[in-house]
């Protein structure tokens, strides 16, 4: 499933405290998808690593009770004692055995031993696949029987729409536009350490707003990314300096019309991150996409009404409908 999909499918189930599983490849944003939904239902949110953990850290450890001389657990404060939230168990399936039969406990009873999970909390995991070159034990029948399963894909349109809202440089989103295909580059078969991912390309915009000198960039960036996308992204992004003026076009609706398709991806970007920073400027945008090749056109409006930007109200926009209705169908 896409990944607003599984925001939607996830967010209803969390209300109803159904155990929900999400599956994945590394690096797509499992534990992303939850922490949003988290913030947007405005309810706690506990990120637990169980590949690292210990029985004892979920289970808590026993210490003698004087008054009823009997051996109880103290349960870890780590978990929540109350108020509502969605606890994460992060990389269950990469746990050990005894670990996740601690964790069982925990799904099946919402307690372990002298803890109890608070009514208003809600319980999902995530994992990732058999094949997906990570340590992972299988999971025992009983324990899977007790979540819903969903296996998230790698979707561009998704990821764009969340780069724009998260102003990810402009070269990146413009160079995922042009070459979709680098957005994920994980082979299961290959050794190479470094591969693309969307967790990937959120480091290489950290590395392109950083001081690093210009000439270990791509030596960083190939860290992130690998060699072979680094390079290609780096030659791509030589063509922002080909760029029309995107502040002139956006002020004063009108500017030079490049040809070449990988400057007019990077351009077509630029102008809706312009419009997102500034939505006073979506009229100029609009009358001078008139002139802009029709399929960059259509795609630069598609980015901004996927963002929530209303244009309706525009007369620019009405002109703009009646060129390019005929794309719309």
């Amino acid at each position: 499933m896409r990944a607003s999909e599984l925001t939607q499918t996830i967010s209803a189930l969390v209300v109803q405290k159904v155990p929900t599983f999400l599956w994945g490849a590394p690096g797509i944003g499992k534990s992303s998808i939850v922490k949003q939904i988290a913030n947007a239902q405005e309810i706690g949110f506990i990120d637990l690593r169980l590949s690292l953990m210990d029985p004892t850290d979920l289970k808590g450890i026993p210490f003698y009770d004087k008054e009823s001389h009997t051996a109880l657990w103290a349960p870890p404060a780590f978990l929540p004692s109350s108020g509502e939230g969605i606890l994460f168990l992060d990389e269950l399936n990469s746990a050990a055995p005894s670990v996740q039969a601690s964790a069982y406990q925990l799904i099946l009873d919402r307690k372990v031993g002298e803890y109890t999970l608070p009514e208003g909390w809600a319980i999902v995991a995530a994992g990732n696949r058999e094949g997906d070159r990570g340590v992972t034990y299988r999971m025992p029948a009983p324990l899977a029987n007790r979540f819903v399963h969903f296996e998230m894909e790698v979707d561009v349109e998704d990821w764009r729409l969340w780069a724009y809202k998260k102003a990810l440089d402009i070269r990146i989103i413009s160079y995922i536009t042009y070459k979709s295909e680098h957005l994920f580059t994980f082979d299961a078969k290959s050794e190479a350490k470094s591969f693309a991912t969307p967790r990937s390309w959120e480091y290489v915009d950290s590395i392109l707003k950083s001081s690093m000198p210009a000439n270990l960039v791509l030596n960083a960036i190939s860290g992130a990314v690998g060699k072979e996308v680094a390079v290609s992204f780096l030659s791509f992004a030589k063509v922002i300096d080909k760029l029309p003026d995107i502040n002139a076009i956006l002020q004063n609706g009108k500017g030079e019309y490049p040809e070449a398709v990988d400057v007019l991806y990077a351009l077509s970007s630029g102008l809706v991150s312009g419009v997102l920073r500034d939505s006073s400027t979506l009229d100029n945008l609009l009358l001078y996409s008139l002139e802009l090749k029709p399929e960059f056109a259509v795609m630069i409006v598609q980015d901004l009404q996927r963002n929530g930007v209303s244009m309706e109200h525009s007369e620019a926009y009405k002109s703009w409908v009646k060129k390019f209705l005929y794309l719309l169908d």
